[in-house]
């Protein structure tokens, strides 16, 4: 992992077509703007995991209930 000071409006780059700017640092808090390519998937991490996990219960569902029901 790679650690990196920045104050408000200093940016980093990922690569050639990623860039991050410090947009405002507050309370604790820091915003940040991502510009990126669109097919690149930004996601939170805590949204990553949460839906990580639905996908596993899912997976687990008993899939004969589904059966059933398109029988009916």
């Amino acid at each position: 992992m790679l650690v990196i000071g920045r104050k408000k409006g200093e940016s980093l780059l990922i690569g050639d077509n990623i860039e991050i700017t410090v947009v405002k640092v507050e309370d604790g808090s820091v915003k940040l703007a991502i510009s990126a390519p669109r097919d690149v998937a930004i996601l939170r991490k805590e949204l990553y995991k949460e839906v990580e996990e639905e996908n596993k219960k899912a997976a687990k569902m008993d899939l004969s209930l589904l059966k059933k029901i398109g029988k009916e």
